[in-house]
C-alpha cells in the first residue's frame, strides 16, 4: 500500500483541517520543497505556530504544530484553490481578497510563494495555491 497522494499539497490542508476539527496540536506530514514554503508563509502570518524537518528514512517528514498547548487554533477554515485537474491562475491586478482582507491567499508567482497581498504589491501574478482564514 502506497501513501503517495495525487496531490501533496491537499493532502497537507486536509491533515491541518482533521487536526483542527479534532482538536490536535500536532501532525506529521511528509516532507518536500513545496510544502516547507507553503508552511513558513502560514508560519509567518501567524496561522500556525511552527514547524520542523525531521530526517528519517525513506523521506523527511514535517512536524507541524498547528497551535500551543491551551491555545485557539487561528485557521477556521483552509481550501486548495488550484487543483490539479483545474489550475487557477490570477494576473496581480486580479488576486482575490480573502473574507476583507482578513484572511490570506497564498499564490506560487515566478518570486517564490507569496502572500496575495504581497504579489499585488510587487505586480506578480501566478497560481493559486490556497486560502486561508
Amino acid at each position: 500500500m502506497s501513501l503517495q497522494s495525487t496531490d501533496p499539497i491537499a493532502d497537507l490542508l486536509t491533515r491541518i483541517r482533521n487536526a483542527v476539527a479534532v482538536g490536535k496540536s500536532e501532525i506529521t506530514v511528509p516532507s518536500s520543497k513545496m510544502k516547507q514554503m507553503i508552511l513558513s508563509q502560514l508560519k509567518r502570518y501567524n496561522y500556525i505556530a511552527g514547524y520542523k524537518i525531521e530526517n528519517s528514512k525513506p523521506q523527511a517528514k514535517l512536524l507541524v504544530k498547528i497551535n500551543n498547548d491551551g491555545d485557539v487554533c487561528n485557521i477556521n477554515e483552509i481550501v486548495r484553490i488550484s487543483k490539479p485537474g483545474r489550475r487557477m491562475y490570477a494576473k496581480s491586478d486580479e488576486i482575490p481578497t480573502v473574507m476583507n482582507g482578513r484572511g490570506l491567499v497564498l499564490i506560487s508567482t515566478s518570486k517564490g510563494i507569496m502572500s496575495g497581498k504581497e504579489a499585488k504589491t510587487k505586480s506578480l501574478g501566478g497560481e493559486l495555491l490556497l486560502k486561508v482564514y
